[in-house]
């Protein structure tokens, strides 16, 4: 903070400070006379009288604990603006400690899967057990509970990876992250031709669509799509591109949400989770992710057929 906020802060805390000394001083003053007859002129039900008598000593005495407490706090501890206390401490240094504490206990505990591999750590039942925790606390929020996406993320349950579903892949993936970038063609392509190449990437699903707009939307995938999407729309996990083979969507395949793909684009981004979680978390994280594979797990989609009500029509 600024200096002349930080000196704002330690007057005002001082302040009050001698402001509360100030109170205990002035209501102190007639503590060792006797009992007095005077009142404050409050009176309750016609004969109950406040007596103006001085508090007595032990509460007095607490007050002052209160105050010397809070003069010793502000010297140990940080609090009267930029000084940062005779102990030095943060909230970010005793978190990073505990951090610290937390993850050398956990790599102590599983000191020995640096040797497996993720599929025999996938075995592990304690291993596990601390993985799908791990999972249910950092990647649930995306992924799922069950680990089978949303809109937009992808489902780790069903064998199709956008980056590669091999050990060193899934490892790297949590690690260090991933971003994709799927270009807007709006501009480029045009309504019309935007519609083209929606029909086009539909047909490689097995989607019927009318022959003329598939054989015009062929042309501009081979022109703009396929040095990420190859040249049969089977994907490219170097590059984190989709195969459009499979009926597999990330963002929906329905003929509006490729419209909104291809119109506008799309931006992907898995966040890396070396530094929030450290390597072993993460290996245990990877070996869960590997055991979720199960026999590819797709709702069969029914053959639909793009009608030219669906899209513009030519001129």
């Amino acid at each position: 903070m600024s200096f002349g906020v930080s000196w704002y802060i330690a007057i005002v805390s001082l302040l009050n400070i001698v402001a509360a000394l100030w109170l205990i001083w002035w209501t102190a003053r007639g503590a060792n006379k006797q009992v007095s007859e005077e009142t404050t002129n409050h009176v309750w039900d016609g004969d109950l009288r406040e007596y103006n008598n001085p508090l007595p000593r032990w509460w007095l005495g607490l007050f002052i604990i209160t105050i010397v407490f809070g003069l010793g706090y502000l010297v140990y501890y940080p609090g009267l603006g930029n000084y940062p206390g005779s102990k030095h401490w943060s909230q970010e240094a005793q978190w990073a400690a505990e951090d610290a504490q937390a993850r050398g206990a956990l790599d102590k505990q599983f000191a020995g899967i640096k040797d497996k591999s993720l599929l025999e750590i996938s075995h592990d039942t304690a291993a596990m057990s601390t993985a799908r925790n791990l999972f249910a606390l950092n990647c649930s929020t995306c992924h799922g509970s069950d680990a089978r996406g949303a809109r937009g993320f992808p489902n780790l349950t069903d064998k199709d990876w956008l980056w590669g579903g091999s050990d060193a892949d899934i490892y790297e993936t949590i690690l260090h992250g991933r971003n994709a970038a799927m270009p807007a063609w709006g501009t480029l392509l045009g309504q019309e031709g935007v519609e083209e190449v929606a029909s086009y990437v539909l047909s490689l699903s097995g989607y019927h669509a009318p022959q003329d707009w598939v054989d015009a939307g062929r042309t501009r995938f081979q022109q703009l799509c396929v040095a990420c999407h190859g040249p049969e729309g089977k994907g490219n996990t170097a590059l984190g591109a989709p195969n459009l083979t499979d009926n597999i969507w990330l963002y929906g395949g329905s003929l509006p949400a490729l419209r909104e793909t291809i119109t506008n684009g799309r931006n992907g981004h898995m966040p890396a989770h070396v530094d929030l979680l450290g390597e072993t978390k993460v290996r245990l994280l990877a070996a869960y992710v590997l055991s979720l594979n199960q026999p590819k797990i797709t709702t069969a989609l029914p053959t639909s057929s793009i009608v030219k009500q669906e899209v513009v029509k030519r001129e």
